[in-house]
């Protein structure tokens, strides 16, 4: 039997450009009823694939990554009446250290709130719509897209230079 999700499952779901807080997560599921609150807390870190990173953009189209991630929210609820949950991510520049993302699953017990909070962050790294470039000390690059200047016209691997800016 399939229920519908709550209309309190999506406690908070939010894209912004300010920094974000685990507090204002915990307080968005939280409540005497609820015995399990995961966490999952994304942060920017110095080095990704060996490659050193400086800064990392966050870039999202807000009304669409909104909408998917509340999406995601209530599927994920659809059949547990007591589950609340909280999603926010940060855009623009973030510094090493920054939070780039918070999710949060209350449930009245701890293995509940543990797999919904695993679902969520990683149902939001593989559906909705936000684009992440790091920048280390050989440039910028997109995380997660290949730039099309990197193939040959076969789709074989081109000799390039990310050192610099392309202009075509």
């Amino acid at each position: 039997m399939t229920s519908t999700a709550p209309p309190d499952a999506c406690s908070l779901v939010a894209i912004r450009a300010e920094p974000i807080s685990v507090q204002e997560a915990l307080d968005a599921v939280g409540g005497e009823e609820m015995g399990g609150i995961a966490v999952f807390v994304g942060t920017v870190r110095s080095e990704n694939q060996g490659r050193a990173v400086t800064l990392l953009e966050y870039h999202a189209y807000q009304a669409m990554a909104e909408k998917q991630m509340r999406k995601i929210m209530l599927g994920i609820a659809q059949d547990n009446a007591s589950l609340r949950l909280a999603a926010l991510h940060r855009v623009g520049a973030l510094a090493v250290g920054d939070i780039a993302v918070v999710c949060a699953a209350a449930t009245p017990h701890r293995g509940e709130a543990f797999a919904a909070c695993r679902r969520l962050i990683d149902e939001i790294k593989a559906d909705v719509p936000i684009w992440k470039r790091e920048h280390g000390p050989s440039g910028p690059y997109w995380v997660g897209w290949e730039d099309a200047r990197c193939h040959g016209e076969h789709g074989e691997h081109a000799p390039h230079d990310h050192t610099r800016e392309h202009s075509h």
